[in-house]
């Protein structure tokens, strides 16, 4: 199990100087907009002599500065003592030694299922920071997990030499430059990003090679494959579960149980894959860092791995202070509601003289609450926007000519006139935002429909995934996506005639 792993053989890449130019073309391109004000300022200042009002920006930019440099160092999530948590501490301590990774390593727990490797600096010393969700050590097994940990450790090695280090913090920065509605970068950034994504790609491949050649190829597959079906769950289930609570001032007490259930259901996993699926899809600017999950999985090496890594998820032997913590975070509680002691768990914490008027929020448990509490009722401000842009007064009216639309292929101005927010979508993610959007409107108004002609839900934490009445299971996401790809409506027409609309049949 000791054996150490060799490095991954470097890919051919361009030369040195090509690729330091595209670093100065990246970062000149990441800073151009501030370059521009500085020399409007600049010129502002000699040519209209108005240094007084160079001075201010200045200033603000000097405290932006001290600001952040103040702030770097802080260490996300929990810290995880070896004493604590000695068979997480071992097998990190393995794969750091088989991978030759003999840094200063520290470990903390975050509420995400994510991870990842940071540089920081503890006590003058430079250092690392191993960030490991709780929904992946609660789920995969130590060889999946020693798969993602040595991902992580195997591609900060690739790293290492400061010219992919530059090239990849780089492609990071304008990547950054081109979130949020206003993209004016993009002409100049998106060729950029494009002709670096093949550096950033092997990186993450030679990594994924090592943590195979660690843990095997098997569970380093499986990693993958779980580690994404986890993201795009928490994306597009969890979260919600979130926010619909906090309106009624609660929390999921038991919000990680939960997950782990909801992830057992065959339709969550495959809502999920395909949700992931769909976004390694989607990549309109090439800013992903990391290849489509079939390509990384195709790309994996034979390797046996280590045989001594177990099949069964890792003993956390504080398991239940960490969910507690990870619970609170994820519910933006300042602090524990027990005074944070362990001693104090589950008792009541008194009065106190000085109590806000603000009542924390109070626990539930989702496992206990009726499986309609899970499902939201159908969406009356997306019902409406459907009628308001068909010019209908009834949800079935509403349906009849939106299907009309998808047939004669007008269904695209229907997308637009539901959600304006579209003209800020890259050109080339359109297509799909749009289709998601027609779906998204067009499913919430036949859900209603459909549950008042006595549909059930066929799973407790999908709302769009019915039962007809003669035990017929459809997906209305996937149904109406088909739809709208083929503009053939009439699988969607036949569903609703057999649950007995009278007004949907097409004018």
């Amino acid at each position: 199990m000791d054996t150490p792993i060799p490095p991954s053989p470097a890919s051919d890449r361009p030369s040195a100087a090509r690729e330091w130019l595209l670093v100065t073309a990246m970062l000149t391109v990441a800073w151009l907009p501030l370059i521009c004000a500085g020399l409007v300022l600049l010129a502002a200042a000699v040519f209209a002599d108005l240094w007084p009002l160079v001075g201010m920006p200045l200033a603000w930019l000097l405290v932006g500065l001290a600001r952040a440099a103040g702030g770097r160092d802080r260490l996300p999530g929990r810290a995880v003592q070896p004493g604590d948590e000695p068979e997480l501490a071992e097998l990190v301590r393995n794969a750091a030694a088989r991978l030759h990774f003999d840094a200063p390593l520290l470990v903390r727990i975050v509420p995400l299922p994510t991870a990842a490797l940071g540089r920081v600096k503890v006590a003058g010393e430079r250092s690392y920071v191993l960030l490991l969700g709780l929904p992946l050590l609660r789920a995969l097994t130590a060889a999946q997990l020693a798969a993602v940990v040595g991902h992580e450790l195997a591609h900060e090695q690739h790293m290492h030499d400061r010219r992919t280090s530059g090239l990849l913090n780089a492609r990071g920065m304008l990547a950054r430059r081109l979130e949020g509605r206003f993209r004016p970068l993009a002409p100049l950034a998106a060729p950029l990003l494009r002709v670096s994504r093949p550096c950033a790609w092997q990186t993450e491949l030679a990594a994924d090679a090592d943590a195979a050649r660690l843990a095997g190829t098997s569970a380093t597959r499986e990693a993958l494959e779980l580690t994404g079906l986890m993201e795009a769950a928490f994306d597009g289930l969890a979260e919600g579960w979130l926010s619909d609570l906090a309106v009624n001032q609660t929390y999921p007490q038991d919000f990680y149980d939960a997950f782990d259930a909801a992830l057992r259901d065959p339709l969550v996993r495959h809502r999920s894959a395909r949700i992931a699926a769909e976004d390694d899809a989607i990549d309109p600017y090439a800013m992903a860092d990391h290849p489509p999950l079939a390509e990384r999985v195709s790309a994996l090496p034979h390797a046996e791995g280590a045989s001594a890594y177990s099949t069964e998820p890792l003993t956390l032997h504080r398991a239940a202070a960490i969910e507690r913590w990870c619970v609170e975070q994820l519910a933006g509680l300042e602090g524990p509601l027990d005074g944070g002691a362990p001693e104090t768990v589950g008792k009541t914490r008194p009065p106190s003289r000085n109590r806000d008027r603000y009542d924390p929020p109070q626990p539930v448990r989702l496992l206990d609450l009726d499986a309609d509490r899970l499902h939201p009722p159908a969406d009356a401000e997306a019902r409406l926007l459907l009628l308001s842009a068909t010019g209908q007064d009834t949800p079935e009216r509403a349906l009849s000519a939106t299907l009309d639309a998808v047939a004669d292929g007008s269904w695209t101005r229907l997308a637009r006139r539901i959600e304006s927010g579209l003209r800020w979508v890259p050109a080339a993610a359109r297509p799909t935002a749009l289709r998601e959007v027609m779906a998204g409107a067009v499913g919430t108004t036949l859900l209603g429909v459909l549950r008042e002609a006595g549909w059930t839900y066929a799973s407790r934490w999908l709302s769009t995934v019915l039962i007809a009445p003669d035990g017929t299971v459809v997906d209305l996401y996937e149904l109406l996506v088909a739809a709208v790809d083929s503009g053939d409506p009439a699988a969607v027409r036949a569903l609703l005639q057999t649950a007995g609309t009278e007004e949907v049949e097409s004018v």
